[in-house]
């Protein structure tokens, strides 16, 4: 019996079998998730309906849930699933839309102008552009858009796959409009206690959530900072001639100057504005900036660096890409190219900023109570409010301003389709399995939620040490889901029970949750099989990945000495610290 007492002593300190057990069984959904994506590479379609139904029989036989409360979070998870699906066939659609336009064509043509030293180009294309992509799109499609962009003006298969992964990492909180924090975090935490409790100190939720999006764009853009430097440090290292760490140093000045153009438009817009916009802003502001500079050869380097000749290249470098396709009636020109985006810039800051704009979308909303009459179980779907809606409408902006065909938006709706329908089927039952965890603490045996007991756990094992590791422990769910989003729906709350339990800032622990999950999506499996895909490089995938753990233990460790010393040093707090 689950609720038996059989004290055993463990490192002076007196523990119950429920202290032991019930974090183990609370983390044993999360552990069989790695077990099938990792241990037996299940394809994460197969994977995660297991997980489910899995989650499932622990919640109803050793938690005590009952059978409504179940189905219950089932509704109200896929009913969050469907905005996150929305979200994602927006930010798909304009890219594809992009595609058959081929504005994606002209944008690449203009960056390959620009300069021929290859540490600029990386810079550029796979820094800010892609950066701006991730900010806009999300879901992979910096990786996917960057990566052949990259072989198309002359860099081996594998580097671009390697580089477009490690994009994936500062940008990636605030990718496709915000959404692993917007749809991530919101729908991670237990919304409806917290905002009961900010309430009872004097605060409320959106002052709480607006704490949490400004720290994470504070410690991204600090760890992000070196990014760009790293970007060729590697690059000189791994497909030089000389094979050397230190050759790409000579470019220090202009990629701590590059790093800035974006990080610090994208720190000011995740402080100031929300978390729809660091990533697209600062993208923008660094591009302008940046090939600006390049233009004045303001501290370009004096010497050109460049690969070896194609004929020197190991095999293994090279993929068969498959470009977007370059026929097209009427050539787009560049600002007609980037147009698209910079009205989805100023659309999303209008809508989220000016109040009756704000006011007129977020009235129409489909809000769910108490779901089958069980407390505390909601759920909305603000069809226009959402990104997915302003991003579709870009869209048709775009289908008159390039005068596109027919065909040609029908077939980016077909091809963003088919990314929704394989995206969404992993969501419908990654989402509900994440709130029948979240919503577990109403029981038949009285014990604390999922979350909770996980929390309970760990902070008892690591003590005042945990916050180091809180973004590892995001990161591990990353890789293990691919997705900073599922990241933190499925650990969010566990980041702030734990923080609660330590006594420290909840708004910070789960800002690391989110940084250290951005940083996990750099050695996402599924992340670098479908980059990987984009060149034809398949089957080369623990390559980039014992690369990319480079600047993974990176971003990691630099974001879990910045989340100690705020906690120890500057001693930075929230509204519900005092509710402990």
């Amino acid at each position: 019996m689950l609720g038996l007492i059989l004290k055993i002593n463990l490192s002076f300190k007196t523990y119950s079998l429920t202290d032991i057990f019930l974090p183990l069984l609370a983390f044993s959904p999360i552990f069989f998730a790695g077990l099938l994506l990792i241990g037996f590479r299940v394809v994460a379609k197969l994977a995660m309906p297991l997980v489910f139904l899995y989650t499932c029989i622990v919640a109803y036989f050793f938690w005590g849930m009952s059978n409504l409360r179940i189905v219950a979070s089932i509704f109200q998870g896929l009913i969050i699933s469907a905005g996150i699906l929305w979200i994602i066939f927006g930010a798909i659609m304009l890219l594809n839309t992009l595609k058959y336009s081929g504005a994606i064509n002209t944008i690449r043509a203009g960056f390959s102008d620009l300069s021929p030293d290859r540490r600029v180009q990386v810079i550029l294309i796979a820094w800010l552009f892609g950066c701006f992509i991730e900010g806009a799109s999300g879901f992979g499609t910096p990786a996917a858009v960057a990566a052949p962009l990259m072989v198309a003006v002359g860099f081996p298969a594998l580097a671009a796959v390697v580089f477009g992964m490690m994009i994936q990492s500062t940008p990636v909180s605030f990718g496709a409009v915000g959404t692993p924090l917007i749809v991530g975090v919101q729908g991670g935490l237990d919304k409806i206690n917290l905002t009961e409790n900010l309430i009872e100190k004097g605060s409320e939720w959106d002052s709480f959530f607006r704490l949490i999006v400004s720290e994470v764009a504070i410690i991204h853009a600090l760890c992000g900072t070196f990014m760009p430097l790293l970007l060729v440090i590697i690059m000189t290292k791994y497909f030089g001639k000389n094979k050397s760490w230190t050759e790409g140093l000579s470019i220090f000045p202009f990629a701590i100057f590059s790093a800035l153009s974006f990080t610090i438009p994208y720190v000011l817009s995740g402080v100031l504005i929300g978390p729809e916009f660091p990533s697209i802003i600062g993208g923008i502001i660094g591009l302008a900036i940046v090939t600006t500079a390049v233009k004045k050869r303001f501290l370009i380097p004096k010497d050109t660096w460049d690969f070896e000749p194609l004929i020197k290249w190991p095999s293994f470098w090279n993929g068969n890409i498959k470009p977007f396709p370059t026929e097209q009636k009427n050539r787009i020109q560049s600002l007609n190219a980037w147009l698209p985006y910079l009205i989805l810039a100023i659309i999303l800051v209008f809508s989220r900023t000016f109040e009756p704009i704000k006011t007129f979308l977020n009235s129409f909303n489909l809000h769910f109570t108490n779901i089958l009459d069980e407390p505390k179980i909601n759920a909305s779907f603000q069809i226009l409010y959402l990104p997915g809606s302003i991003l579709i409408f870009v869209c048709l902006i775009t289908f008159f301003l390039h005068r596109m065909s027919l065909f040609q938006i029908t077939s980016s709706i077909k091809e963003s389709s088919k990314t929704m329908i394989s995206a969404g089927f992993v969501l419908i039952f990654t989402v509900p399995m994440v709130r029948i965890m979240i919503n577990s603490g109403i029981n038949s045996n009285d014990f604390f939620s999922m979350p909770l007991s996980m929390a309970n756990g760990v902070s008892s094992l690591m003590g005042n040490i945990y916050p180091f590791f809180a973004p590892t422990v995001g990161g591990i769910g990353a890789f293990l889901a691919g997705s900073n989003t599922v990241s933190n729906l499925m650990l969010s709350q566990f980041q702030f029970e734990t923080a609660n339990l330590l006594q420290i800032s909840g708004a910070l622990m789960v800002a690391a949750q989110s940084v250290g999950a951005a940083a996990g999506n750099m050695v996402a499996i599924h992340n670098v099989v479908a980059a990987s895909a984009t060149v034809g490089l398949l089957g080369k995938e623990g390559i980039v990945l014992r690369i990319t753990i480079i600047p993974t233990l990176y971003y990691l460790f630099l974001a879990g000495i910045i989340v100690i010393f705020f906690i120890y040093v500057l001693n930075v707090s929230d509204p519900l610290i005092s509710n402990i």
